[in-house]
């Protein structure tokens, strides 16, 4: 069990293998490392990740499936770097409470938009059958 997590460690990855596993686009993982969210090794002409950029990857797209904005995702990560993991989740903790009440508020919002929609639909659809009748 130890090598296979040393030997995971010291695996790299191409490009093509990194967008392939987690549904983005080349252009998004060199926006990405342009934004300073991953740092690829170069081999002549090629990007080569290492097993902590494709963790990072991990966190970028979750993140962003939950609507972090980059800047967080990005001060996520450089706490972890700066002042370790227990800082780390100190911040995740306050990002992820303070995303909660956000969404909470959209489904607010949503709810009420969607119930409004419904009941427009059932007068409409009852004047028109009115209508044909």
């Amino acid at each position: 069990m130890t090598t296979l997590v040393r030997t995971d460690r010291f695996r790299t990855y191409s490009i093509t293998q990194l967008c392939r596993e987690f549904g983005c686009t080349a252009r998004a993982l060199r926006y990405y490392e342009d934004q300073g969210l991953l740092a690829p090794r170069r081999r002549q002409m090629q990007r080569v990740y290492s097993y902590k950029d494709r963790t990072r990857l991990r966190l970028v797209v979750q993140g962003r499936g939950v609507g972090l904005s980059l800047a967080e995702i990005r001060s996520l990560l450089e706490t972890y770097d700066e002042q370790g993991e227990a800082a780390q989740n100190r911040l995740a903790l306050r990002l992820f409470r303070q995303r909660l009440d956000v969404l909470r508020a959209d489904r607010g919002r949503i709810d009420v938009a969607m119930e409004t929609l419904s009941q427009a639909v059932a007068h409409l659809t009852s004047e028109r059958v009115t209508e044909a009748a």
